[in-house]
């Protein structure tokens, strides 16, 4: 069997564990489940939509959970992650366009900063890796969490609550802009980083 850690590529999985390839399988659900969460946005289908995207972000949790549980954290896996957080914060985000557009109009310079930081710290990190950074840090997963809490209140209530979205475009924020100094010192790609603080330590030891 192989270590889990090792795992990069799909073809791995057949020598992973039961757990591992089911931690990568809940993963994988989230970039399968993307495109159909399009579907439903453009056939405005808000009754399906606000469920499956509900699915999508309980799988981030469970995922992670069972990784961490399990120690079947894996490259792999780090990377499905990251892409699949991507996608499903992307299809709430278009989904907020189309059925809560007078939000998105009103708080759209709150929604535009955050991005603007993402982008750079995505094109920060093919220049330096040659691909998307998968730090996976505690604020990472602290922004991740906040996100997914608002996000799926916007589909399932009619008004925002406002301290939730403030709380979580400030975490955000400075989790993006974190990621952008760990990019700045981290000479190669690395996954589980816990966080800046972690790496500036040892880079001094």
């Amino acid at each position: 069997m192989q270590d889990s850690k090792k795992i990069s590529r799909f073809s791995d999985l057949r020598e992973a564990s039961r757990v591992v390839q089911l931690v990568n399988l809940i993963t994988l659900y989230r970039i399968i489940a993307f495109p159909f969460l399009l579907m439903f946005i453009y056939f405005n289908r808000l009754d399906i939509f606000k469920w499956l995207i509900i699915i999508s972000f309980f799988t981030d949790a469970i995922d992670g959970y069972l990784a961490r549980k399990y120690k079947a954290n894996s490259i792999l896996g780090a990377k499905l992650d990251s892409i699949g957080d991507d996608l499903t914060i992307l299809a709430a985000i278009i989904g907020l366009a189309v059925f809560r557009f007078e939000f998105l109009k009103q708080e759209w310079l709150i929604f535009a900063i955050p991005l603007f930081f993402f982008f750079v710290q995505l094109i920060a990190a093919f220049i330096r890796y040659g691909k998307m950074s998968s730090f996976h840090t505690y604020l990472a997963k602290t922004a991740a969490i906040l996100q997914g809490l608002f996000l799926c209140s916007m589909f399932l209530f009619e008004h925002p609550y406002y301290p939730l979205f403030y709380a979580t475009a400030v975490v955000t924020l400075i989790e993006l802009i974190e990621e952008i100094f760990i990019v700045i010192i981290l000479p190669e790609w690395k996954t589980n980083v816990k966080g800046l603080y972690w790496v500036w330590n040892e880079r001094g030891s």
